[in-house]
This record gives C-alpha cells, sequence and structure tokens, in this order.
C-alpha cells in the first residue's frame, strides 16, 4: 500500500508546486502552462525568471508530448500507453523540473548520444550548434530538428542531466531533470 504521508513529504521537502502522471494530450500541456504561469505570478518571480522557467517548461512539455515512443500494444508496458511523469518545485533559488517517459531502447544510445554532445558545449558554442542544426534541416521522424534540448540547454543554462533506466528488453525510461537558477 502506497504511503500517502511518505509522498506528500518527499514532495513538500522538494517544495513540487505542481506533478502530473499520466497521458499527455495538447489540452493538459496547455492547462499545465496555465497553471505554472498563475503560479509564478502569485509568487511574484522576477519577470525574467519566470520567462526562463516558462519557456524551458514549454520545450520539456513539448519534447514529452512529440517525442515519447509509441509503445506497441502487445508489450507489457503498453498498458501505461503514452503515459509520462511531470515535476516542477523549487528548492534553494532554482527551479527543477523533472519529466520522465518510456523510450524503445534502441532509441537510447542515439538520444544519450545527442545529450551528451550538447552536455560537451560551451554557451557559444551551443549557439553555434544550433544554427547548425536549424540552417542543416535535418528532421527527426517525428518532424523535429534535435532543437529541444538544445533550446533547453541555452534557456537554462545548465547542464542536462538524465537517466535511462532498462524496464524490459525493449523500453527504458527516460529522465530529465533540468535545474533553472533564480539569479
Amino acid at each position: 500500500m502506497l504511503d500517502i504521508y511518505d509522498f506528500y513529504d518527499k514532495m513538500e521537502r522538494n517544495n513540487i508546486m505542481l506533478s502530473f502522471k499520466g497521458d499527455v494530450t495538447s489540452e493538459l500541456l496547455t492547462s499545465i502552462l496555465q497553471i505554472m504561469e498563475s503560479k509564478l505570478d502569485n509568487m511574484q518571480e522576477e519577470p525574467k525568471v519566470k520567462r526562463k522557467v516558462y519557456n524551458v517548461l514549454v520545450e520539456c512539455l513539448q519534447n514529452l508530448y512529440h517525442h515519447m515512443d509509441e509503445i506497441d500494444q502487445n508489450d507489457k508496458v503498453a498498458e501505461k500507453g503514452r503515459a509520462a511523469i511531470f515535476m516542477i518545485g523549487r528548492v534553494d533559488n532554482q527551479y527543477n523540473i523533472i519529466t520522465g517517459n518510456y523510450v524503445k531502447s534502441d532509441n537510447v544510445n542515439p538520444l544519450k548520444g545527442r545529450i551528451d554532445t550538447i552536455n560537451s558545449l560551451s554557451k557559444e558554442e551551443l549557439k553555434e550548434y544550433y544554427k547548425t542544426v536549424l540552417n542543416n534541416g535535418e528532421m527527426s521522424q517525428k518532424g523535429g530538428g534535435g532543437l529541444g534540448f538544445i533550446d533547453i540547454a541555452r534557456k537554462s543554462g545548465e547542464k542536462l542531466a538524465y537517466n535511462f533506466l532498462l524496464v524490459d528488453d525493449r523500453y527504458s525510461f527516460f529522465s530529465l531533470n533540468i535545474k533553472i537558477a533564480q539569479n
């Protein structure tokens, strides 16, 4: 049985402002963005920080919505469908945006390689890499050019912290933790 107090306590200690687990839809994205915009307004956050958090949040949620791998209906993971998890919290003068979703294990190495490349670049190199990818015109199978992670790294000013957890012989669970400083 779930110890709801333990769950609540962990969320409280990490100052989780909003969390969601379930199917990611375009209506959900709109609702989450409206809720977070309202929360940031109520917290009287600096406009610059608010804009940065909001923009990174948009990119993270769009990644979840557009780039989640389709789950084969015959797999054990299928009952979870397009389920994902998302949380945003604020601890020690920084916001944490955390996302998690299933990916096909075949896609782990290319994704890891892309993120590692982004993490290896300086601020100036990221700007040039963004232009290169944009001008290259290459599109992924899902229509993106791989700009989302570059955008997140540029807007947050931080390295992308990630993890892949092997779930079964076909799927892994991908988690991404983005930090955004308040100053």
